[in-house]
Formats: C-alpha cells, structure tokens, sequence
C-alpha cells in the first residue's frame, strides 16, 4: 500500500543528488581577480591579449591561480588582493603604456572559487546582490535640456537641406533659445516653406511672427514629441549602459530609471570604484566625414582637414586627413547588421533615419569615388575604423566595406547600433558598500535562517517524534532544492530574499503539519496505520496545493510589477513554493514508506500522542 516504485524513488534519488551538486559551489566562496577587456572596437579580446597578459604577470615575477579567456574579458585568478593589486599594476603597466589613450580596461573583481569539475557541469554559486556581496551605486542624471539642445540643432540642419531641395530661399537658419528661427524676405515664401515643413517634419509645432522687415517662422518641438524623445533618449542611455558594464563582466547589475530623468547603476561586486566611474561616465559618439585625397606630408594636415588614426590590420597606425564638415553624426543611424556584399565579402548594412538617408543621397552623389571614414570618438580622441571608397549613390540604406573579417563586421555593427549616449549624464550620488558590510548582511541573515530552522526542527520532532523528524529532513530537502534552483538559475540573492527564504520555512512546514495532523486524524477514526498514511497524504494533497497556488499567485504578481528588492523577495518566493510541495508531499512520502511500506503488520506509527475525544 504505502510503496513507492523503483522509478519514483530513483527519482527522489536524483532530485537529492542534483541539488547537493548544485549548492555545493555556494561553500567555496570567491577569490580576487583582475579582468581584462577592451574599451575600443578596434581592440579585441582573443588568445593574443591573453599571451600578454600571462607575459606581463611573468615579467613582475606574479604566479596566478589560473589566467582564462571567455567571450568579453580575460580573468586572472589570484591567491590574495595584495597579489591582486600588484597584478593590476603590471597588467595595466604592459597594455596600456600611454594611460590617457588606453585600450584595455583593467578592472579588479571577484571570481567564483569553485573546483574545475563542478564548473564543467555548469554548477556555478548564485548572484548575490549589492547589500550582500557589497559593490557600487551610482544615481546618474541625465541632462534632458543638453539632449534637446543637441536635436534642435539637428532640426535646424533638417530644415536647412529640407529648404535647399524645395529651392525655397530663406534669409538666415538659427537656433534661438528651445526653438529654430527661419527667416524670409515675403510672407510667400514664408507660407511655402511652412507647408513643407509641416509635412515633412510634423514633430514641429510652426508659429509666424514678423522681425522687422524679415518674415519669421519659428519652430519648435511639441510637448509629446519632447516626451516622447525624452524617453528614448533615457532608453537608449539604459542600453549603451548595459553595453558598456558587460566590459566589467559584473553578475546581474541593476541598471533601471528613476523618475523621469535619472537612471540607478548597481555593480555587485565591483572592487575598482575608479574603473566603474570610468566605464559608466564615457562617452563615445560616431562622425562620417569625407577623406581628403590630397596626401598628407609630415605631421601637419592640410587646410581645412583634421588628422585621425587609422588602425590597420597590421597593428600599424596610418594617419587619415578628414574633413572638418561632418557629413552624418551617430544620431543619424537607426541599425547596422552584419552581412556579405554581392562579392560575399564581409560588409555592414546600415540603416539611416529620414534626413540622413537624404543627406547621405546628396552627398554620395556628388563624391563617387571618393573616400569616407566613419570616425569613432572617445574622451576626445578620435579613431577612424572604417575608411572606405563610395561606390554609388545611397540613400538610407547602404553597406559599409573594406579589410574586415566577419568578426569584425560584427563589432563595427554592433558598435554603430549602440553608438553614443543620446544625452549627457553626470553622477550625482555614489555610495560604496563594502565587502565586510555586505559579510555582515550575510552572516545575519544566515544565523536568523538557521536558529529559525532549529527551532523548528525542535518543535516538529518533539510534537511528531518520527514522523516529524521525517518532516525535518523534508524542510531540509527543501532548502537544499532552493538554494540549487537559484544556483542553476543564476539568480540573485538580496537580502529581501534571504527574509524569503525564512518565510519558505514556515510555509514548507505547513504542508508537513497538515499531512501529520491528517494521518493522526485517520488514525482517531480507527484506520489501520497504513490506511492512515495513505489516507493522511491523499486527504491533504488538496489542501496543500491550494494554499500553496493562492500564494504563489501572490508572488507572481509581485515578480512582475514589482523591481529591486521586491522583485529579489519574489523570485525566491516564487521557486520556494514550488520546492516545497515537492519536497513535502513527495520526499517525505518517499521516507515514510522507506520506513513503513514494507511491514505487512503493522501495529503502529510514531506520530506523537494521538487524542481522542472522551478518553
């Protein structure tokens, strides 16, 4: 009767071995590292900086724990932060000799300590949050006026092409304030240029005044469109954010907006607050200019041409004269894929909005077969990463081609999708929460967990005797079957959580008393003992899970509204509940007939004292 088959038991089996597996890198903890990744296209992570990273460590006489290379970064393990700072030193020393025009970052970071073996079967401690582990946060504000400043200037370079094809003359194009003045000599004109620019250009709100003998049109964006660029310009910060913290390999940071203006950065773990302050407050934005064909003699560009370095394949630097004119700024770029041109060799589809497809129209037409480069800017200096010859007229649409190989071609379009910020940040507020305050946290919340579990365990055994140490064992299941589903996951564990955990106690429990009270009430109604467990388990299945469903509606409810700390609560709460139907209904049902099942006469169980009214 109470007889699991070999399969059902082979499975508890599993289910126990697999999160003893999945929680065991938990205990190994963390050791100081140094990552290694590129802050510039043209730089890549390959087996190459890893050479020269296991050079440089040799040259300062440093013996590293491991030195690995994974798709963003090289990591280099070491014994402890005294050796891991001599190390970042040496490293930086060797790939960056000029620290102004560095190509690598070199940031401090923890890594997982755990053995070779358990990471081959991807068994990987979980995330722990910034009140646990310690880190950075940062509240950057983004300067929404000097965003719009920038697009007004944009619109009025719109309206200046927009009024040359029209051939509709104007007297002088400016920006004036939050608005763009455009100026006629009659009111004919005047009214000509405004239908075309109402029809082109409707994120434009028109208003015609007089200044003095010129006839004034001026425009300005509307409220919604302001709203609405407002908030792509905040999107957009969010994304090339993400982009920029990946280089940090930082474990689930929390990058979100706050109010209308202000985004929040959290880096769990990150030990160089510099380099984080760095990497988030750079700024890159992207230029098309033509080349000027003339050649470049010595050091000095010709007039009217900047100078940019060009890298080339070799690793030699080759100096481009550009024009001054930018033809197209980043802005102008709406996406860019990786593909093959009608040779198959690799090329970049780009993709342009309206005015620059039209800018780009009038521009190739009147310079086939010249030169232009794409031109990369960061903290001032330029880089030309693509120097290539148009081919034909293009509008919108066209392939960007030269000496690339597909991998290349990849990190341009990426680096042309992302671009620059859409508008200026600055830190406001920065707080540091240290390793041993985040320790703190750790230990609390341990000690509360586990007094919370052996007062439990007391009550439970000393109530229940067998059967309730059967229930602690399932308790003990299921923390063990949480705490892997958050590994496996890679979740993150905040301190909210940790408080989650606590309650999953409580509620895991409960399905044990209301299986325990169910077999002692079958066995006061005068079932034999193994009718009772059976009946106990059966009877109270119904009631455990829609206890259980009602809660975890309530969860999810709040793992999808809800962000930051509740959402870290949430998750827990989520995956705990389903833990512990499992555990109490099929892990202790699992031992109890271990214990049971196989005696054919059996007289009695030990389930505590059993009342029965009137005796």
């Amino acid at each position: 009767m109470n007889r699991y088959p070999l399969w059902k038991n082979a499975t508890v089996l599993i289910a126990l071995v697999l999160g003893f597996l999945y929680t065991l890198p938990n205990f190994f903890g963390e050791v100081p590292a140094v990552q290694v990744a590129s802050v510039k296209s043209t730089h890549k992570v390959d087996t190459k900086l890893l050479a020269q990273v296991e050079a440089a460590l040799k040259a300062a006489s440093i013996a590293p724990q491991g030195v690995t290379l994974d798709l963003n970064s090289v990591r280099v393990r070491l014994a402890d932060t005294d050796t891991q700072l001599k190390a970042r030193d040496a490293i930086e020393k060797a790939l960056n000799p000029v620290p102004a025009d560095a190509a690598y970052s070199v940031a401090l970071n923890l890594v997982s300590n755990s053995p070779t073996w358990l990471t081959g079967i991807n068994a990987l401690p979980m995330y722990l949050g910034l009140d646990l582990r310690g880190g950075v946060h940062f509240l950057l504000q983004v300067d929404m006026m000097g965003a719009l400043t920038k697009r007004l200037d944009s619109v009025a370079a719109d309206l200046r092409t927009l009024l040359r094809e029209k051939n509709l003359r104007h007297a002088g194009i400016a920006r004036s304030g939050q608005a763009v003045q455009v100026q006629f000599r009659d009111a004919e004109m005047r009214d000509k240029a405004k239908q075309a620019i109402a029809s082109s250009q409707p994120e434009l709100q028109l208003v015609e005044t007089l200044t003095g003998a010129d006839f004034t049109l001026v425009a300005t964006l509307r409220p919604e469109a302001i709203k609405t660029f407002q908030d792509d310009a905040l999107k957009q910060n969010i994304a090339t954010l993400n982009k920029r913290i990946n280089e940090l390999a930082v474990a689930e940071p929390v990058i979100q907006q706050q109010g209308a203006d202000r985004i929040v950065v959290q880096l769990p773990g990150v030990q160089d607050v510099a380099r984080a302050k760095d990497l988030i407050g750079r700024t890159a934005t992207l230029e098309v200019r033509l080349v000027e064909q003339a050649s470049v003699a010595g050091s000095d560009a010709p007039v009217g041409t900047d100078l940019i370095p060009e890298r080339r394949r070799d690793g030699s630097i080759n100096m481009v004269a550009v024009r001054k004119l930018v033809v197209l700024t980043g802005d102008r770029f709406n996406g860019a894929q990786a593909t093959f041109d009608e040779n198959q060799r690799p090329a970049v589809a780009v993709q342009l909005d309206a005015a620059g497809g039209r800018i780009m129209r009038d521009v190739t037409r009147e310079n086939l077969k010249k030169m232009m480069a794409i031109i990369l800017i960061e903290k001032g200096r330029p880089e030309a990463i693509s120097v290539a010859t148009i081919q034909g007229e293009f509008g919108n649409r066209f392939q960007i081609t030269g000496m690339f190989s597909p991998e290349e071609t990849n990190t341009l379009a990426i680096l042309i999708r992302s671009g620059a910020v859409a508008a200026p940040m600055d830190i406001i507020e920065e707080r540091v929460i240290g390793p041993s305050l985040g320790a703190d946290n750790i230990a609390k919340g341990f000690n509360s967990t586990l007094w919370g579990f052996v007062a439990i365990s007391l009550f439970m055994v000393a109530y229940y005797l067998l059967f309730g140490a059967v229930s602690v064992f399932a308790l003990s299941a299921n923390m063990l079957f949480l705490i892997a589903l958050l590994s496996l996951l890679q979740a993150t564990l905040t301190l909210p959580g940790i408080a989650a955990i606590a309650l999953t106690l409580g509620m895991a429990i409960d399905a044990n008393v209301l299986i325990n009270e169910r077999v002692r009430e079958e066995l006061r109604g005068g079932n034999s003992p193994q009718a009772a467990i059976t009946a106990g388990y059966e009877r109270a299945w119904a009631t455990i899970v829609d206890s259980n469903i009602t809660t975890l509606i309530a969860g999810v409810a709040l793992l999808i509204f809800g962000s930051g700390p509740v959402r870290g609560f949430a998750v827990v709460h989520c995956l705990g509940i389903l833990t512990s139907i499992f555990s109490s209904v099929v892990v202790s049902r699992a031992l109890i007939n271990l214990i049971y099942g196989h005696r054919r006469k059996l007289a009695s169980v030990s389930i505590g004292q059993i009342w029965k009214p009137g005796v």
